[in-house]
């Protein structure tokens, strides 16, 4: 268990955060809105520099996309999504080649003849093609089949694909920094891993969380946050638990608690609001037989 953890007071105070930094090394701190371990920080900065893919793993609700969206906004480059889906295969991430709209265009006589304008990137493609570097967030691949991760083997290492149907090449323009999401439902392959750098995120304890909710509400009543955490530990710690709370559940149950008025001295014994923590019938079920 780490010893430390960097906050966002600590990145401020040591001019990461609001200060241009006298470096042409590109690094990432953290940034006002997240809140992470050092381990987390030194893996994203790892897979900078070694121009490698970065893959976290970890539960649901960790904080696994909104890191993308922090390293993109500390120096303020683009963020691009492309959302895994069970049907998703890496030539969408690459281009889609529109043949039913050429042949229907044929059809009414159109012309036809410049097949470019019948190409349409994908996610991966765009970013190669940006005029700048951008962070591309490649979301739960795990959602895939198991040769999607291979699929990409090649692209993502010579950063380059072809499209026989106009036989150009594209290159990327700038190696755009790829972040890979799983959320650990299946195994990826042992090629694919080689080629990333990896980092699986724990979940936040006691303290780590206390960080993030005063991020996320800075002004909240320091009694109701010690409430809010001591009955949000208490819940997760039920074994019976099949769907145990996250990071982005607690937050939305505090502000459900806010938004409620809700009496602080009243929520571990109460538990109010329990369908914002928990998403199953038989773990709410659990929780109120189990609760003392």
């Amino acid at each position: 268990k780490l010893a430390t953890m960097l906050t966002v007071r600590f990145a401020r105070d040591q001019g990461f955060i609001g200060k241009e930094r006298k470096t042409m090394r590109q690094e990432f701190y953290g940034s006002r809105d997240y809140v992470a371990d050092p381990e987390l920080l030194r893996a994203v900065n790892i897979a900078m520099a070694l121009k490698k893919p970065l893959l976290i793993k970890g539960e649901p609700g960790t904080g696994k996309t909104v890191l993308a969206e922090a390293v993109s906004a500390a120096p303020g480059k683009e963020l691009m999504i492309w959302n895994i889906k069970s049907t998703t295969k890496a030539q969408d991430g690459l281009y889609v080649y529109d043949v039913v709209q050429r042949l229907y265009d044929s059809q009414f006589g159109n012309q036809v003849g410049d097949v470019e304008k019948y190409v349409r990137l994908g996610k991966l493609g765009e970013a190669f093609c940006s005029t700048e570097q951008v962070v591309l967030l490649i979301d739960e691949i795990d959602k895939a089949d198991l040769e999607f991760p291979n699929d990409l083997l090649w692209e993502l290492d010579r950063m380059q694909f072809h499209i026989p149907e106009t036989g150009r090449t594209v290159t990327a323009n700038h190696r755009p920094i790829v972040i890979i999401t799983s959320n650990a439902e299946k195994e990826l392959p042992d090629a694919f891993l080689r080629r990333c750098v990896f980092h699986y995120i724990e979940f936040p304890d006691k303290d780590l969380m206390r960080e993030i909710v005063q991020v996320h509400f800075p002004d909240l009543d320091q009694r109701m946050l010690d409430q809010v955490l001591e009955a949000f530990y208490r819940i997760r710690a039920l074994p019976q638990i099949k769907k145990k709370p996250s990071t982005s559940e607690i937050l939305d149950w505090v502000q459900a608690l806010v938004h409620g008025g809700y009496d602080p001295k009243r929520i571990v014994k109460e538990v109010p609001y329990l369908g914002v923590l928990l998403k199953k019938n038989e773990d709410i079920e659990t929780m109120r037989r189990s609760w003392r």
